[in-house]
């Protein structure tokens, strides 16, 4: 049986464990949080070499802190099987002033945060003389729970205007659906590079709009880019600052998916449906 470790059954890791466990796979994962002990069918286990024991595909869903990536200096000589993935982000391209990148395009991190993934992921690549090895890099991530309708009925959402700045979303099962693909092809030993993107950027205003006209209410009002800007705290600014638009058509293609979610519209409307069908069960 195909066995994944997840370390790290954060809110991603978790959608891609519910879509292991569908597709066949025996599921273990590392999690801070007691509530993930009550996710059937996952084995909870501690964070550790053991982790990693007899498992076949690996997939690393947490952030490098400052001294970098906090699995490879304590587990590397355990990890073994015939996968690896890695969630980084979009972030590693940096400013690209609103032009398109893909999945050749290289790395240009302009903040420590995604230098640091970068470095990360040139760790994990270095697997790839034995193992397949998949990096994801993940745009911002929306689903429920996690989007903008909680902001809008929390009043904590403002349109902000800033024309022709775009960003890139991806719902969290469509990362869950990339993950398990890649993991399915069964890919000899060497990297490769998918972005995790939907098909549409849009800017921030725009998916605050649809989010209220979903639920009925009045737009939150205008917020000219100075006045937001100068509210902003350092990790806000850091992704304000930055402008590109991320095609993710080859990995589409190679992984033989299409997302369910292609825009902030879908997937907005189903995190709907999925509320009124949980609140009617």
């Amino acid at each position: 049986m195909a066995r994944l470790t997840i370390i790290g059954l954060g809110y991603s890791g978790a959608a891609v464990a519910r879509a292991a466990l569908g597709a066949g796979f025996a599921v273990r994962a590392t999690s801070r949080d007691p509530a993930a002990r009550w996710m059937q069918g996952v084995e909870i286990v501690g964070f550790g070499p053991e982790a990693l024991a007899d498992a076949t595909h690996i997939l690393m869903t947490a952030a490098p802190g400052e001294a970098g990536d906090p699995v490879l200096p304590a587990m590397a000589a355990a990890i073994g099987g015939r996968w690896a993935g890695y969630l980084s982000t979009t972030g590693v391209y940096g400013d690209r002033g609103g032009a398109w990148v893909d999945e050749d395009s290289e790395p240009a991190p302009l903040s420590a945060r995604t230098q640091r993934r970068v470095a990360a992921e040139l760790h994990w690549a270095a697997l790839a003389d034995r193992m397949a090895v998949d990096i994801f890099r993940v745009a911002g991530i929306y689903g429920p729970g996690r989007s903008a309708l909680d902001d809008v009925r929390a009043g904590t959402a403002r349109r902000v205007i800033k024309p022709g700045h775009a960003f890139g979303r991806i719902h969290r099962d469509d990362i869950a659906r990339a993950v398990v693909a890649a993991m399915r092809q069964d890919m000899p030993p060497g990297r490769r590079v998918f972005n995790l993107n939907d098909d549409e950027p849009a800017e921030s205003a725009l998916v605050v709009e649809e989010a209220a006209r979903l639920l009925g209410v009045p737009l939150p009002p205008e917020t000219p880019f100075a006045d937001a800007w100068a509210a902003m705290g350092p990790m806000a600014r850091s992704f304000w600052a930055e402008n590109r638009r991320v095609s993710s058509v080859r990995t589409q293609q190679v992984l033989g998916i299409a997302w369910a979610y292609p825009s902030y519209r879908e997937g907005l409307r189903a995190i709907l449906h999925e509320e009124a069908a949980d609140g009617g069960a």
